[in-house]
This record gives structure tokens, sequence and C-alpha cells, in this order.
């Protein structure tokens, strides 16, 4: 398998770096004959696809190129770990997701515990549980949406219905505001006319 980062724009999209993936069996002792048959060096051993996905953004940004916007698909977009280290790079990124992941309303405010005395003070925590990005949608509802177009499918212009949300993502997430707040995240669902329910989600850290 192959990861790779690729420049795109509405009129091309072209490969500027690839890393190979090997699954972690391929570290095991018995995949030593598979490895010398493939030619693998001793020194390439498994890592995460999101972590492969990094050290190609830090090569490349070594050589002054940086993303304005980074887009990837749901594997990505469901680590937590990945968001975490695009946001230690100061990047802005549209990342798909599941319906399933879930997060805290814009308007969610964390709660203080009282500090016992010993050990280390206790985090600000929310009191609401998180809901799915799918009831996040499916609660503001289809008119809440907006049509939008898009200059160029395949062969003529787009068009499809959205829905976009403010949300604090949960779950593993960056170290929070000094008043205990998760930062602000997009939630944008694609909910096409004639759907009984949005059918792709995205989650983005533009402003």
């Amino acid at each position: 398998m192959g990861v790779s980062v690729h420049a795109a724009s509405e009129e091309a999209s072209c490969p500027l770096s690839w890393r190979l993936f090997l699954p972690a069996a391929w570290d095991g002792p018995d995949a030593q004959a598979r490895r010398r048959a493939c030619r693998i060096p001793d020194d390439e051993c498994h890592r995460p696809k999101w972590q492969l996905a990094l050290d190609m953004l830090d090569e490349l940004a070594g050589c002054g190129l940086r993303p304005a916007v980074l887009v990837a698909d749901t594997g990505y977009g469901a680590n937590a770990d990945f968001r975490h280290g695009l946001d230690e790079r100061g990047l802005a990124w549209v990342l798909q997701a599941k319906g399933e992941m879930t997060a805290h309303g814009q308007d969610a405010v964390p709660h203080q515990p009282e500090y016992g005395g010993l050990g280390p003070r206790p985090l600000p925590r929310y009191r609401t549980r998180p809901v799915s990005l799918r009831e996040h949608v499916l609660a503001a509802g289809r008119g809440r949406g907006r049509a939008v177009t898009w200059p160029k499918g395949s062969k003529a212009a787009m068009s499809s219905h959205f829905v976009f949300l403010r949300v604090r993502l949960a779950g593993r997430r960056p170290k929070p505001a000094a008043d205990g707040t998760i930062p602000l995240s997009w939630l944008i669902a694609r909910w096409p006319e004639g759907e009984r329910e949005p059918v792709q989600y995205w989650i983005s850290n533009l402003p």
C-alpha cells in the first residue's frame, strides 16, 4: 500500500510524495522471507498511515510547500492523533468524517470540579454527554442548510445541499482553552434533496 500527498486544483491533481505502508504483520519473524523477496530494507517497519502522512507534510514544508487547506478521507478524519498533528503544525484542514463521531454543541459550557487539595487540580469537564455528528445535523434539520454549486464536475457544474454547524469535537482533543472549552470546529454535512438524512460528513478547523 502507498500513502501519498497530492497537490490539487480545480484542473488537475499531482502526487508530491509517497510512502510505503507496511502492515504490522510484516514486522514479525514469520515475514523475513517475504521481506527479502520484496527487498524491504531492515530498517523499514510498520508505521501508522497518519504518521507517514505527517512525515511527508514535514518534508514538503521543508521545501517551502505548505497547503492552503489540507483535505483527507475518513481514515484520517477519524484519527485524533492526525488532527492534533495538523493543529500543532498550524495547518488548516477539512477532513471527511463518520456520522458516528461525537461532539458537543457550540454553546456547551464546561464545569470546573472543586479541588480537594490533594494531587493535580481536576480539569474542566462537560456535564452534558456528546452526541454523534449525525444527531447534531438531524436536530438542526435540512432547512438549516443551503444549496452550494461548484464550477466543475466531470462534465458540468455540480450542486448539492449542505448543512454547516459549529461544534466542539469530543473524545481525545487539543488542549482546552483557559476557560476549559474545546476549540470550535465546523461540521459540514451533505444532505441532498430526497434523502431522509445526510449522506456525507466533514469536519474542519477553518475559522
